[in-house]
């Protein structure tokens, strides 16, 4: 008689499921592509919440063309992010490395941010002409922005201590986007800078954390049979009898929620102020208060909960799918406390 089989119960994917090292997302690689102008390939903002707007449908070969489609959205409150250095790296044997970096005014910057150097030294002797002329003098293979969220700006977090990011620079050459950095050096950027409505962006983030869950929720495991002996939401076993150990590939349970996560090809259906589109709904998002700054819409969901920091990435996969236009009829201010 054939052996029988069946597939693996509970997933293995995204192994190990470990907690993330830090409250926000680490964009690990850039696009590029043969643009000519230099650009600004990311930002930040904290999630708010969600509500649904009604959108007509404008794709012509769509069953519901020429009508009003309820979508989901996720509020993305993104207030501008200031540029506080650059950095160049070069290509070595073991990957990229940082060949140098060049900074703003240190007086310029704390002005800006009295409890930024809570987050990194203060560089009171720092000659940024010198380092931009050793910047251009090496063999630069990338160059990135450094910059820093301003929280102070957003009523609904409770700590106003920046997050220092690295922003991708593309187009242009080398030169270009050294020339580029050293221009917007210690200035203030918007979303709306470096995002167009209608485009797609990919979201970087980390999830809701659940903290330590058993193997049944942590991995959707099947649960025993009511007839087994002394354990319902556990395995049957850990392995086979003859290693002496259990394997890494035997699902257990452990740290649940709390990962990055990369989501790729979110639209960006709105960038918009509050004085331009009032957005916050009656009585305030849950666990988040009013928008009081710039904000996006993003179609659909977003990992993470209210007030967790989401970064945005020029889209890396593209779609095979047309962006057809669309047009916003409505956006829900409702409460979301059913008040």
């Amino acid at each position: 008689m054939a052996k029988k089989s069946h597939p693996r119960r509970g997933s293995m994917a995204f192994s190990p499921r470990k907690r993330a090292s830090r409250t926000f997302g680490l964009v690990k690689s850039w696009p590029t592509t043969d643009a000519s102008e230099v650009r600004m390939q990311g930002f930040a903002g904290w999630k708010a919440g969600m509500t649904h707007i009604l959108s007509r449908d404008l794709n012509p070969r769509s069953p519901s063309a020429g009508q009003e489609v309820r979508v989901p959205v996720t509020v993305v409150e993104c207030p501008k992010m200031r540029i506080l250095g650059v950095r160049g790296y070069t290509m070595t044997p073991y990957g990229k490395q940082a060949a140098g970096e060049a900074w703003a005014d240190a007086a310029q910057i704390s002005e800006a941010f009295p409890d930024l150097f809570k987050r990194l030294p203060e560089r009171k002797e720092h000659d940024a002409e010198k380092h931009f002329e050793n910047l251009e003098k090496a063999d630069l293979v990338e160059v990135r922005l450094i910059a820093a969220t301003q929280p102070a700006s957003v009523s609904s977090l409770p700590s106003k201590t920046p997050d220092v990011m690295e922003i991708g620079l593309d187009g242009g050459s080398m030169s270009d986007q050294l020339s580029y950095a050293k221009e917007k050096l210690g200035e203030e950027y918007s979303f709306a800078d470096a995002f167009e409505e209608g485009n797609l962006t990919d979201i970087v983030a980390v999830t809701k954390g659940y903290g330590w869950q058993g193997v049944i929720k942590r991995f959707g495991g099947k649960l025993q049979s009511h007839k087994n002996s002394k354990k319902r939401r556990q395995h049957g076993n850990m392995g086979a009898f003859g290693d002496g150990y259990v394997r890494k590939t035997i699902r257990q349970g452990g740290q649940t929620g709390y990962h990055q996560r990369t989501e790729y090809n979110k639209r960006i259906l709105r960038v918009a102020s509050p004085e331009e589109h009032a957005i916050t709904p009656a009585g305030g998002f849950l666990h988040y208060g009013e928008v009081n700054s710039d904000y996006i819409l993003v179609k659909g969901s977003v990992p993470g909960p209210a007030k967790r920091l989401i970064r945005f990435r020029d889209a890396t996969r593209g779609s095979d799918k047309p962006l057809h236009p669309y047009e916003i009829t409505y956006v829900s201010t409702s409460s979301k406390q059913g008040v």
